[in-house]
């Protein structure tokens, strides 16, 4: 409820107006619509079959983190009482929440959360319709998840959806999958990119772009670099191949990040990072897949998979690093289908009530089993060492006993069985078979630092040397001036959150005392 001071301060940003009862604020699939504050009468939030999802009255408002991103409208707004009303803009809502610190923090967590709803729901946003079998459709699921993007899989397969059938019976398998957008545009097996451009949040990239501070990666450590790079006066444009958060934006919950004793949510961490970056005029272009780096003297260009080249004062390497996968023959017939290697809130709800295993004896994987345990399925951790512990944080192990996962040491998967890549069971190294519908893996990460060639130097297992190991000037510098590395991609780095983001953020002072002496 929005207290009268912050009433008056949305009322001299915005337009007041009326409405009767049954009008239409904003409806499915419009291009923009303002953030709305209720000062009389009612309105309602419905989804596409009229059903209602919340409602608000006097001191209420209406809106969410679309507002900010850009994406269309995923749900009706319709007044259910004569209402009168303040309309702000978007563009005049934005300024406003880097502003006023206590009002913007708590319309930044309602934004969140309210698009966590419309996430989780099964009836609301972008339409994928294709069948399991299509590896194109389990793949924009599976990007659609990361990325946020409320969506809906209406799988041709299951039998129950002659209408998802029908739409696709005319088209080519290789058109697969068929996406409708709010609104009704209709899409045929578009890239990321063009699901992202379609939805109006990509930012589309000129052949070439000269920036101060180019960042390569936009997880906690590309952001924290962006945020301060961008704050401090840089042109600064951070280029993401894959989703904006990295990992870190996939976490559930991150208990151990300083100043958030209850925890926060990757999700939250990964938009209050984007919008203060963008806050200070940072610009953020996804996906684009970086392949090559062209050291200069003066500048270095970054060579994008797409043809655009990023001519950049300096360049920030934080792409991070790649899960590894079991060595098990088979996996890939499963992965994407029963074998998985993230677990969110989708997860949790398919999962509830079965059998699962969960694989891995870092931070990851005990959190992974916890949330899975939370949404009802009877979770089996399995790890390779003899005593947990010492691979895993202690609070974690507590919430391992407290809701009922059961942890088997010195355990390594030999085969998976199954059919049609619906996972059945898994018989361990020692024999033992066990009953898993779902298999979640969380083995550690390899550095995506393939690209780079010798551009700069890195160490046997592939990551990023800096400092004195790179024989440079700055701890976070690479062998080349001018290029540094941060968070996880960097050799050395203890894999944390909260350090890669401290990286990310110090990375900024180094840059700046070289750039002091390079040309603009």
């Amino acid at each position: 409820m929005l207290s009268p001071l912050q009433l008056k301060i949305f009322a001299e940003r915005g337009q007041e107006g009326t409405a009767t009862e049954g009008e239409f604020l904003f409806r499915i699939g419009d291009a923009s619509y303002p953030f709305i504050v209720v000062l009389e009468g009612e309105a309602a939030i419905l989804d596409s079959a009229g059903n209602e999802i919340a409602r608000q009255g006097p001191g209420g408002f209406l809106g969410e983190m679309s507002l900010l991103s850009g994406e269309p409208v995923y749900v009706d707004g319709v007044v259910t009482e004569p209402m009168r009303y303040i309309a702000v803009e978007r563009d005049e809502l934005r300024p406003l929440l880097f502003d006023e610190g206590p009002l913007a923090d708590m319309l930044l967590n309602t934004f969140i959360r309210r698009h966590e709803i419309l996430q989780q729901r099964e009836d609301i946003g972008v339409e994928v319709i294709g069948p399991r079998s299509s590896a194109p459709t389990r793949a924009l699921i599976d990007y659609a998840r990361r990325g946020r993007i409320p969506h809906v899989w209406r799988d041709t397969t299951r039998g129950d959806d002659p209408e998802a059938a029908a739409l696709v019976a005319e088209v080519e398998p290789s058109e697969l999958p068929l996406v409708r957008l709010p609104g009704g545009t209709e899409l045929r097996n578009p890239s990321n990119g063009q699901l992202l451009r379609a939805l109006g949040i990509g930012l589309e990239l000129g052949p070439s772009e000269e920036v101060d501070l180019a960042v390569i990666g936009a997880g906690p450590a590309g952001l924290g670099a962006a945020v301060y790079g961008a704050s401090e006066g840089l042109d600064t444009l951070i280029v993401e191949s894959t989703v904006v958060g990295g990992q870190a934006g996939a976490s559930r919950r991150i208990e151990n990040y300083l100043g958030f004793p209850a925890g926060i949510s990757g999700t939250e961490l990964t938009g209050r990072a984007i919008t203060q970056a963008r806050k200070f005029g940072a610009r953020t272009a996804t996906p684009y897949r970086a392949v090559g780096l062209e050291p200069g003297d003066e500048s270095h260009r970054v060579h994008l998979a797409e043809g655009h080249v990023i001519v950049a004062r300096a360049v920030v390497i934080a792409t991070g690093a790649d899960y590894r996968r079991p060595p098990v023959d088979g996996l890939e017939d499963y992965e994407g289908l029963t074998v998985f290697y993230a677990a969110g809130p989708p997860e949790a709800r398919a999962c509830a009530g079965t059998r699962v295993g969960v694989v891995g004896g870092g931070n990851s994987a005990g959190q992974a089993a916890i949330w899975l345990a939370r949404g009802g399925a009877l979770v089996t951790l399995l790890h390779r060492r003899a005593e947990l512990r010492e691979t895993m944080s202690d609070y974690l192990l507590g919430e391992l006993d407290r809701y009922g996962v059961a942890v088997r040491d010195r355990s390594e998967i030999a085969e998976l069985h199954g059919v049609n890549g619906e996972l059945e069971a898994v018989t361990l190294t020692d024999g033992a078979r066990l009953a898993f519908s779902s298999l979640f893996c969380f083995l550690g990460a390899d550095p995506r630092t393939g690209w780079l060639g010798d551009a700069v130097a890195r160490c046997d297992h592939g990551f990023i040397l800096t400092g004195a190991e790179a024989g440079a000037d700055g701890p976070l510098e690479t062998s080349v001036p001018g290029i540094y590395a941060a968070g996880d991609v960097r050799a050395g780095s203890t894999k944390r959150c909260a350090t890669a983001v401290g990286e990310g953020s110090a990375v900024v002072g180094f840059i700046h005392e070289r750039l002091a002496g390079v040309p603009a």
